[in-house]
C-alpha cells in the first residue's frame, strides 16, 4: 500500500486547521500556554507570520507527498 497519498491528505488538513486557527483566532485555542508563549517571542504580527509560513510548509509537503 502506498502510503505518501494518505501522508499528503494529512498534511493539507494540518495546514488548514493551522490557516482556520490563525484567521478566526478561537479565544479557547489561543489561550493555550504553547501559544501564547509563542506570541510572547515573536508578537502578535511575528506569530501569524510563522504560523502562515508554518501552514504553507505543510501544504508544500503535502503537494511534494502527491508528486512521490
Amino acid at each position: 500500500m502506498n502510503w505518501y497519498p494518505l501522508l499528503a491528505l494529512l498534511a493539507f488538513a494540518y495546514a488548514a486547521a493551522v490557516l482556520y486557527i490563525v484567521i478566526k483566532k478561537p479565544p479557547k485555542i489561543m489561550q493555550m500556554g504553547k501559544l501564547q508563549a509563542i506570541e510572547k517571542m515573536l508578537g502578535k504580527k511575528g506569530a501569524d507570520i510563522f504560523y502562515y509560513v508554518w501552514a504553507v510548509v505543510f501544504a508544500a509537503m503535502g503537494i511534494w507527498l502527491l508528486t512521490l
